[in-house]
């Protein structure tokens, strides 16, 4: 009897899905493009020992300062890098169109063009529109050069050639292999350039900076083992018709993630916010309802933001509930806690919420502040004056301390508020004690106002109904 031959897999390059046929789709991860053929499995063969590049030594003797980084000469941009650019890293910044990478990398690149030697690869512009970019944003240097190409065998030639100390390619989904099947910008393709630009990287200690692209829902394109590839991930984001830019950081090696670094993109170029705090808060003479302040942390910033929310009734059958900057799930979980924990009466009302100046926030502690919002667009009742508030909420209405609470009531004291109102037992975080008890024990002080700075008073509260008590 004849054994039939080993039929051939499949496998996606996003979630690792197999299959034993082709698919357009995923039937994981639902990604388009990604199923490629891997073969018939090979048995596991004994690798001899080869020639090493570099002996062993103690870790002692490991120079450390070949591993230090070294800044870009724009701040906000070594705030969320963790320092600056570690030579031999490979950095992925990836964005919406338009939305300002390619300025951003080339203010960065003329900064360390004044000292070191750079390289800036455009697949997706001519060199002609780049150096006009470059003359109005006043990047032209002596040492920083540019070459417009889309094949990596080309790229490597002008490194080869120019030997900088960073390399920009803008961007990788331009830049194609002839040793990689498919078209530029496929998954084979950008896997096979970005591994080759991360290992010639890392063997010349040169610092590299790749821009991606996102697709419609976000996330950076291309195959998941991009961003396993390179040693940091940045994201920028902004609003299109706002001047304000933010660049998080999602994965660092050298630094911290969940940072951010705001800037201010104009005509002349784009500059760093090392202030951002008042970005995101209304100016305006008298409270108005339906609005509230809550003080988030990106990172290590406090940042004060304010939410609104206006509630409107209405003859539809099914009352709207829209948010922007907000998740929308926990907007309805906390419009859900206002109905049945405070009888508040919604049913027939369109509920829209929003945040000042564009930013996003994903943070529990602003429930609080959402739900004083609403109550207050709901009753038509401006909150108290100079009233920040945090927390999360639950289900049954308790309210849960969050962390950095000192962090954020010092910077809204900064900017001159005058009430902060958090949940009970927040200002004992990391203190052991609370009122003479231990940790654990139950205190018999009733919560209330807390003196907290000169001019500035906190309120602790247990429950969203002490929390409305003390605004109404």
């Amino acid at each position: 009897m004849v054994k039939s031959a080993q039929k051939p897999g499949y496998r996606c390059a996003e979630c690792g899905w197999r299959t034993t046929k082709w698919v357009g789709r995923c039937g994981e991860c639902q990604a388009w493009g990604t199923v490629d053929e891997e073969g018939a499995r090979a048995g596991v063969h004994v690798v001899q020992a080869g020639a090493t590049t570099a002996p062993a030594i103690p870790i002692g003797q490991v120079k450390a300062e070949m591993a230090a980084a070294r800044t870009t000469g724009v701040s906000e941009l070594d705030r969320v890098l963790g320092g600056g650019l570690v030579p031999g890293a490979v950095v992925l910044l990836a964005g919406e169109p338009g939305i300002g990478k390619s300025t951003l990398l080339l203010e960065a690149a003329a900064r360390i063009a004044e000292r070191d030697t750079v390289l800036y690869v455009t697949g997706e512009e001519s060199a002609a529109q780049v150096r006009l970019r470059a003359d109005r944003i006043g990047a032209i240097r002596d040492h920083l050069y540019l070459a417009a190409e889309t094949e990596l065998s080309a790229l490597v030639a002008h490194v080869d050639k120019v030997q900088p100390k960073l390399l920009v390619v803008d961007s990788v989904q331009t830049v194609g292999s002839a040793q990689a099947t498919g078209v530029p910008g496929g998954v084979t393709q950008v896997r096979e350039v970005a591994a080759n630009l991360v290992r010639l990287a890392k063997e010349r200690n040169m610092a590299t900076v790749l821009v991606g692209h996102v697709t419609k829902e976000g996330s950076i394109a291309g195959p998941r083992t991009l961003e396993h590839l390179v040693d940091v991930v940045l994201n920028f984001e902004g609003d299109r018709h706002s001047r304000l830019r933010m660049v998080r950081a999602i994965k660092n090696r050298f630094g911290p993630t969940e940072e951010v670094g705001c800037f201010d993109l104009h005509e002349r170029g784009i500059e760093g916010i090392t202030d951002p705090s008042g970005l995101f808060v209304s100016r305006r003479s008298q409270p108005v309802p339906g609005t509230c302040v809550t003080v988030t942390v990106e990172g290590t910033r406090p940042l004060p933001a304010e939410v609104q929310a206006l509630v409107a009734r209405t003859e539809a059958q099914q009352p709207r509930r829209s948010s922007s900057g907000l998740d929308t799930y926990r907007v309805q979980m906390i419009l859900a806690v206002l109905e049945r924990r405070l009888n508040a009466k919604l049913g027939g009302c369109d509920v829209f919420t929003a945040t000042v100046g564009g930013i996003k926030l994903a943070d529990p502690a602003i429930d609080l502040s959402v739900m004083l919002a609403v109550a207050s667009a709901a009753g038509d009742k401006p909150l108290p004056a100079g009233l920040v508030a945090m927390g999360e909420v639950g289900l049954s209405g308790e309210l849960r301390p969050v962390k950095d609470v000192r962090r954020r009531l010092s910077e809204a004291a900064r900017l001159g508020f005058k009430r902060g109102l958090v949940p009970a037992g927040s200002l004992d975080q990391g203190t052991g004690r609370r009122d003479g008890k231990r940790d654990g024990q139950r205190s018999l002080v009733p919560v209330g106002p807390v003196a907290f700075a000169a001019g500035f008073e906190v309120v602790e509260v247990e429950n969203v109904w002490d929390a409305l008590t003390h605004v109404t």
